[in-house]
């Protein structure tokens, strides 16, 4: 085994460390975040995660450990929670960047025309694009949203799969997947941006 990805369990001193952090000893707590940080900022570099990912990977794995600090039994073993917490969320994120660009790129595939070209020119209107495909995907019904989904999962689910998953024949798969994807191109938040994207174009 590479000796740099082994874990190593942690000393006595962690030990008080998290005894004194499940009394509400703020101080103890400080000591754990200012010692196994490096240890989660590692895992996420490893993953390639930027700055901003790796922020938000950190302060859930912290949150999870709060919520679930009363049941650690074994302090000792707390570097290696960490580190399987940290390399799940990193997982994670990295899953859900690949379904929005796969939801991406399933919209623009039934886009003929030319309105998204001038987007993927600013890296300002892609992160607002971004936002609007999450939130006219949030307003898809439930079952469009799970079907969509699915059709985007990595690596990808079967035809037979999806059926059973969602009790819809094979056939009626595909007609069902563009009325969903028409719905998510009427939705106000991507028409605007589309109008917004036609008139620059036209400007």
């Amino acid at each position: 085994m590479d000796r740099s990805n082994r874990i190593v369990r942690a000393g006595p001193l962690v030990n008080k460390l998290v005894t004194r952090a499940k009394k509400g000893d703020e101080q103890a707590w400080d000591a754990l975040v200012e010692r196994y940080a490096p240890l989660i900022w590692s895992i996420c570099r490893r993953h390639h995660l930027n700055s901003a990912d790796a922020d938000g990977i950190g302060q859930t794995v912290w949150l999870r450990l709060v919520s679930q600090l009363d049941k650690v039994h074994d302090p000792a073993a707390l570097p290696g929670w960490l580190a399987t917490t940290t390399q799940r969320e990193c997982s994670r994120v990295l899953r859900a960047a690949r379904r929005q660009q796969a939801l991406q790129q399933e919209l623009n595939a039934g886009n003929t025309q030319d309105e998204w070209t001038g987007l993927a020119e600013q890296e300002a209107l892609i992160a607002e694009r971004n936002s609007a495909l999450r939130e006219a995907f949030a307003r898809l019904s439930p079952f469009c949203q799970r079907l969509i989904a699915l059709l985007i999962e990595d690596p990808p689910v079967s035809y037979a799969e999806i059926s059973a998953e969602l009790g819809i024949s094979v056939g009626s798969i595909e007609p069902t997947r563009s009325r969903c994807l028409d719905k998510l191109r009427r939705d106000p938040a991507i028409a605007a941006l589309m109008n917004a994207a036609a008139g620059s174009a036209n400007g």
